[in-house]
C-alpha cells in the first residue's frame, strides 16, 4: 500500500524537549518513616518556592497526608471524588508558588497545571507519588503531570516493604539488607537497581 501510494512516514517530535528530574525512588522499611519523609520533602520543597502535587493510590491516604500536614500548619487542597465540583479550580492553582495539592493518582487529569515564571525559576512542579501503583502506566501518569510543554519539574516515589506491591518481591532480601548496612530509623536506600526491581514487579502484576 504504501508502495501504491509513495507515501512517507513522518515521525512527529515531542513539542519541547522534556527536561523533567525523574528521581530514584526513596525506599522506607514502614509506612510510618514513609509519610513522615513524605511531609519533610513537602515542606522543604515549599519553602524553596515550588507548588508540590502529591499523588496517592487512595482516599485513605489523602486524608492521613491532610491531617500530617494540617498538624504541621501547612496549607494544602485534597482533590478526591468528595471533591470534584471543585477539582478544575484545585487543578487550576496547583501550579502557584507553595501551594500543596493532594490527589488520588486519577484526579484532576483533565486539567493543565500552569506555572508562573518565578515557580519555573524555582524548578517547577514537584510531583511526589506515595506508593507504586500496581500498573506502570498510571505511575506515568503522574510523573508526566510535570514537565509539560518543556517546563521545568521533578518527580519521585517514596515506597515503603510495607506497601502492598513491595510484599510481592524480595522484600526480606532488602530488609536484610538494610539491617546489615545498618539503617537507623528514618534511613532512606535509595538507588537505581531499586527502582528498577520495582519496575519489574509491577510489569509481573500486569
Amino acid at each position: 500500500l504504501w508502495d501504491i501510494y509513495k507515501l512517507d512516514v513522518v515521525v512527529i517530535p515531542t513539542n519541547r524537549p522534556i527536561v523533567r528530574d525523574d528521581q530514584n525512588d526513596r525506599i522506607y522499611k514502614t509506612k510510618r518513616e514513609k509519610y513522615t519523609a513524605v511531609i519533610e520533602e513537602i515542606e522543604k520543597l515549599i519553602n524553596a518556592g515550588r507548588p508540590v502535587l502529591v499523588g496517592t493510590t487512595s482516599v485513605e491516604i489523602s486524608e492521613l497526608l491532610s491531617r500530617m500536614l494540617t498538624l504541621r500548619k501547612i496549607n494544602h487542597n485534597v482533590l478526591n471524588a468528595k471533591l470534584h465540583q471543585r477539582e478544575a479550580e484545585i487543578v487550576a492553582n496547583a501550579g502557584q508558588s507553595g501551594v500543596v495539592t493532594i490527589a488520588t493518582n486519577m484526579a484532576g487529569r483533565g486539567t493543565d497545571i500552569k506555572l508562573s515564571p518565578d515557580v519555573k525559576k524555582a524548578g517547577g512542579l514537584a510531583i511526589i507519588g506515595t506508593e507504586r501503583h500496581e500498573s506502570r502506566r498510571v505511575d506515568r501518569q503522574l510523573r508526566g503531570r510535570a514537565g509539560r510543554q518543556g517546563d521545568p519539574g521533578s518527580s519521585v516515589f517514596f515506597v515503603s516493604l510495607e506497601d502492598d506491591l513491595m510484599r510481592l518481591f524480595a522484600t526480606e532480601r532488602i530488609a536484610g539488607l538494610m539491617d546489615k548496612m545498618g539503617f537507623q530509623e528514618g534511613d532512606v536506600l535509595e538507588h537505581s537497581m531499586l527502582s528498577k526491581s520495582v519496575e519489574r514487579a509491577q510489569k509481573k502484576v500486569e
